[in-house]
């Protein structure tokens, strides 16, 4: 029999209350260990980095660009692994390669130096492949394969509280991801790039112990239930039957596409217009500290439409968010628009505040909801994927709109056309689950 508490000292069983909240704190914790490789994380370090190689930024953004796509192609393979084996041992080893790429992310100047001497090819041609191999092993490892285990770890634990359970982590996740590039700026400022980085490696070094101590596959593994329930409530609601879809049968029904599309628009705007929010607002003659400045209240809003919509989602249709994010995302695209009016930045940040909170619910919870729990690995592996490359595009997209066509509005016209389709398309959407 599979020992599921290898190289732990902690037992499920022996645990004084519901150990599902013990994989909700600490999973919640796992998805915050992923911000060195989110662009949020990434961003901060952008200016010193590429200086220190000396690339230029079209450069820098286009290792990351293909260190990103990249990585969508091996995301939906490590969904399969998560099926396999478990959140435990893919979250370990995605935490322990993530620290060792911030480590040689730190070193990466006197890696390139070395070997631009040992192959006499003094050019900008070697950073710019170093990088672009280190951003797969962050991107992959941090954005993709870290986040997806922890957050699908914490719904597998969980059943009928699953949008309760999801509120909680999606405020300390928020609130962690917002204060993230504060705090990292500060580690900068007082330590350098470099050691930084190495820092933040040490930091994912002792989180990987706390993996194997802490993170559990599924409640079943040590005769429990999802949401803690006792026998006696298992056979009252015995009637309610789980279908769980492979990944073949789950893209064969219109939910999959639609919301991972979804998903997928939110990804790609959201990542666009953080990366040039400087430059978008002084476009439209903004200052620098006014720019900065939405974020405050886009979180704000994203936080309280999470945790009322993570509440709510254990009772109403989850068709009814996708059509709130899609309305969301006109509402942003005309933000963008209309940006040289006031009324345009309130669009804006209205529109990215609801569909942050959103994403945060459906991206959690309606996967197990409409899928199952068996394969979710392999689902939320796929549509993780729609994801990366959404966000390894924009960048670049959002960048040629504004310096070959001279404004950054004509993204809008984009995301328009395509929200058009995704309104029309999800009006046959339905629960596949009987």
């Amino acid at each position: 029999m599979l020992n599921h508490n290898k190289f732990s000292l902690i037992n499920p069983n022996k645990w004084p209350f519901f150990y599902g909240y013990v994989v909700l704190f600490v999973g919640s914790i796992g998805v915050l260990a992923s911000i060195p490789g989110q662009t949020v994380g990434v961003s901060v370090f952008t200016d010193p980095v590429k200086d220190a190689l000396g690339l230029t930024r079209n450069q820098f953004s286009n290792a990351y660009m293909f260190g990103t796509l990249l990585s969508a192609f091996f995301v939906s393979r490590a969904g399969v692994l998560f099926d396999e084996y478990g959140a435990r041992y893919v979250a370990f080893f995605a935490t322990i390669f993530l620290g060792l790429s911030l480590l040689l992310f730190s070193i990466s100047v006197d890696i390139s130096n070395h070997i631009k001497l040992l192959t006499q090819f003094d050019s900008w041609v070697v950073p710019f492949v170093l990088i672009t191999i280190l951003f797969f092993f962050i991107r992959f490892c941090g954005q993709g394969v870290l986040t997806m285990s922890s957050r699908n770890m914490i719904m597998i634990w969980f059943d009928k509280n699953r949008g309760k359970v999801n509120s909680i982590s999606s405020i300390g996740v928020s609130l962690g991801f917002s204060s993230s590039p504060i705090l990292i700026n500060k580690l900068i400022d007082n330590h350098g790039w470099e050691m930084s980085w190495q820092i933040l490696a040490i930091s994912l070094f002792i989180f990987s112990f706390c993996v194997l101590q802490f993170y559990r596959n599924k409640p079943e593994d040590f005769n429990l239930k999802p949401d803690g329930h006792d026998k006696k409530t298992i056979i009252i609601e015995v009637k309610k039957v789980e279908s769980n879809f492979t990944l073949k049968q789950a893209k064969q029904t219109r939910a999959f596409w639609m919301i991972g599309l979804t998903l997928a628009f939110n990804s790609f705007f959201i990542t666009g217009f953080t990366f040039h929010v400087v430059s978008i607002f002084a476009s439209q003659e903004y200052t620098k500290s006014q720019a900065i400045a939405v974020f405050l209240p886009i979180s704000i809003i994203a936080i309280a439409v999470s945790t009322l919509c993570n509440i709510l989602s254990d009772y109403i249709h989850h068709k009814i968010y996708l059509y709130i994010m899609l309305a969301s995302g006109v509402l942003a695209s005309l933000g963008l628009m209309f940006l040289s009016h006031t009324i345009g930045v309130y669009f804006l940040i209205i529109g990215l505040g609801i569909l942050g909170g959103l994403v945060a619910v459906v991206n959690a919870v309606t996967w197990p909801r409409y899928y199952g729990r068996k394969y979710l690995g392999a689902i939320t592996g796929k549509v993780m994927s729609f994801l990366v490359i959404a966000s390894a595009i924009a960048p670049s997209l959002f960048s040629y709109c504004f310096t070959t066509l001279g404004s950054y509005s004509y993204i809008s016209y984009i995301t328009l056309a395509f929200l058009l389709f995704l309104i029309i398309a999800t009006t046959k959407v339905k629960n596949p689950q009987p």
